[in-house]
């Protein structure tokens, strides 16, 4: 039976990093991406739901926002499914942190804070790209690749790429990474996460320490994991299966109209060689048949 929970649900991930009494896991994670002067100390929760400027704007709802103890702002998200502007969707996500640090009065002078998108994806959003990378650290660069601006900075982490073993490990990162990919096939810790962080993110993990209502909840998000991947499963099996029709539907008609231009051609050829013997100039051959007069020559 599965000992832990599945970070890659709503409630998992959440139960993990998302609850006032886990904000030390939360601190842990992200500074192990972070750079050494954006590392957090403290952070409070903010509402994940950012409506816009006005009533009518779109909202983004983010699966973790929160704020260190600078007004830095971190934005963390678990995405499931593969979706087709999804670099559109995270750049989208970070303009609410930037628009609510418009200050009040006419004192500001547009000084803001960092911004930071953490995007945990159980799926590969580059895999058209020539070289694939498990993670991405993107900031704003000029075209001779020099740092233009450090505040904006989206760090992308494409799970399915991520294949180190336990005797890989070399970091924290590392040992973060191995730990939600690899939760869910655990019975027991492994030696390399020893220590009181993750003694602690296990017992969190634990299924056996949910409350009744977290388990009906977890697996009810689970089901819908699971649906989820059978339903992607299922689109993408149909598309091969589509495609494949297709590409046979057309084979057969090119295959059909091969086959009737050569049938016609060598119509033409076998009228042409009757025509020379009864004594026809090859200018009256060309004209009855559509050959052309070297052709017509060919055939002696």
């Amino acid at each position: 039976m599965q000992k832990y929970i599945n970070p890659y649900t709503d409630f998992g991930f959440k139960k993990l990093f998302g609850e006032e009494a886990n904000k030390d896991l939360l601190i842990d994670f992200l500074n192990a991406f972070l750079p050494e002067k954006h590392r957090i100390k403290t952070l409070n929760f903010r509402n994940t739901e950012q409506l816009g400027l006005v009533s009518a704007d779109r909202k983004a709802v983010f699966d973790i926002f929160c704020e260190a103890e600078n007004g830095e702002k971190f934005i963390v998200e678990m995405q499931k499914a593969k979706q087709r502007f999804f670099k559109d969707r995270a750049v989208f996500s970070t303009a609410y942190p930037i628009l609510e640090q418009a200050g009040k009065g006419d004192g500001w002078q547009y000084e803001l804070q960092a911004v930071y998108f953490i995007g945990i994806l159980d799926f590969e959003y580059d895999e058209n790209e020539e070289r694939r990378k498990f993670l991405r650290d993107i900031a704003l660069r000029d075209v001779d690749g020099e740092l233009f601006y450090d505040k904006l900075r989206y760090i992308i982490l494409q799970m399915p790429l991520f294949t180190k073993t336990e005797s890989e490990l070399e970091n924290q990162k590392d040992k973060w990474l191995y730990f939600l990919k690899n939760l869910t096939s655990f019975d027991q810790i492994p030696a390399i996460l020893s220590g009181s962080i993750f003694e602690r993110v296990f017992a969190t993990a634990a299924i056996a320490g949910l409350s009744k209502q977290e388990y009906q909840r977890y697996y009810a998000d689970r089901k819908i994991y699971f649906d989820n991947n059978a339903a992607l499963s299922t689109a993408q099996l149909e598309g091969f299966e589509s495609g494949r029709a297709k590409g046979l539907a057309e084979g057969l008609a090119e295959g059909l109209e091969q086959g009737r231009a050569e049938g016609q051609a060598d119509e033409k050829i076998k009228i042409a060689r009757n025509m020379m013997k009864q004594g026809f100039t090859s200018s009256v051959i060309a004209k009855v048949t559509g050959l052309s007069v070297n052709e017509i020559k060919k055939l002696n």
